[in-house]
């Protein structure tokens, strides 16, 4: 088996931060959910999306090393190793941001995982050259046909229903906060669901 995990909002939980960065300055009132979802939904009721692009671009680059991965993550990887289960991990991922100072987005990203632990291969099996950092949606579609993936993860339903998605592909949604439970598509809420799951 061939499985391909996304990057950003799967293994990497930026909530706290976003929370955190967007408070400091003074983005968001305090009170607000501490979730990236609910603060993009917020800036963008405001009529601030580029506020909220610039945000992004400031959190994947300059401050990335202080979001943690997702609990459990980092396990899904080691697991994968011991059992011979190949694993890529796949993003779209521009390499500059859109708006604001630009970060090398793919430099900041792959600093993370190794400081994270996630490029320590006789750990998880992973090394930069099973990570792909793709700088359109289509390229991504693309890396997971051509990688042979027999499943891929990702938290965003719009992607996983995409009519190009590789149709030989198992679709598997990470839905950390429960929000897409008639998705139609297998789902995992933790990250040590996903193996059982994955019959793993």
């Amino acid at each position: 088996m061939i499985v391909g995990i996304d990057f950003d909002n799967t293994l990497v939980c930026y909530d706290r931060l976003i929370h955190c960065v967007a408070l400091e300055r003074g983005l968001i009132p305090a009170g607000l959910d501490a979730s990236k979802a609910s603060i993009r939904d917020y800036l963008r009721k405001q009529g601030r999306e580029d506020d909220w692009t610039e945000l992004q671009g400031y959190i994947y680059g300059d401050r990335i090393k202080e979001a943690p991965p997702f609990p459990g993550a980092l396990d899904f990887f080691c697991k994968c190793k011991e059992i011979n289960v190949k694993t890529y991990i796949i993003s779209h991922k521009t390499k500059f941001p859109y708006k604001g100072r630009q970060y090398d987005l793919h430099s900041a990203a792959f600093s993370w995982l190794k400081s994270a632990g996630f490029l320590e291969r006789d750990l998880t099996g992973l090394d930069e050259k099973d990570v792909f950092f793709e700088l359109t949606l289509e390229d991504k579609l693309y890396r997971i046909k051509s990688a042979g993936c027999d499943v891929f993860i990702d938290d965003l339903v719009e992607f996983l229903s995409h009519p190009h998605f590789p149709k030989g592909t198992r679709r598997v949604l990470f839905d950390p906060y429960d929000k897409s439970p008639e998705c139609g598509m297998d789902r995992f809420l933790r990250w040590d669901q996903a193996a059982p799951l994955l019959g793993l």
